[in-house]
């Protein structure tokens, strides 16, 4: 395994998981309303979304879009590190880094209206940018 340092210019590896909302999983419907992009070697973890209500109301009618909103300001709250989200994903005491734990805290599956889908993987020169082109091609 080599230390060297990538060159300026290299492509750098990156995660992302697409953020789902999931109204009914029994009917195993859900309409993509954010991106999740973590690249280590840039230092970045951002989250973006866009929630299409009229696309949610076909889905699911009586679905409070403004907790749909609410789930994807939590997870850019995660990606900041502010203060008022759970010190586990602000301070990372297992010797990682604390981007990489907030995107695990992030990428983890749960049994909320919001969800995870799988890990995907990439490369790209600029992680905000690839973050946008995602969400322009999976959410919107």
């Amino acid at each position: 395994m080599s230390t060297a340092t990538p060159e300026v210019g290299a492509r750098r590896g990156y995660q992302y998981v697409v953020l789902r909302c999931v109204p009914r999983a029994d009917r195993e419907e859900f309409v993509n309303v954010g991106v999740v992009l973590y690249c280590e070697d840039q230092g970045f973890l951002g989250c973006a979304g866009h929630v299409e209500a009229a696309r949610l109301a076909a889905l699911a009618p009586t679905l409070e879009v403004g907790a749909v909103q609410s789930a994807l300001a939590a997870a850019e709250a995660v990606c900041r590190g502010e203060a008022h989200v759970p010190a586990l994903v602000r301070d990372d005491r297992s010797g990682g880094t604390v981007l990489g734990a907030r995107f695990g805290f992030l990428s983890a599956p749960r049994s909320t209206v919001v969800r995870p889908g799988p890990i995907h993987g990439g490369t790209t020169l600029d992680a905000a940018g690839e973050l946008e082109r995602l969400v322009h091609v999976l959410v919107r």
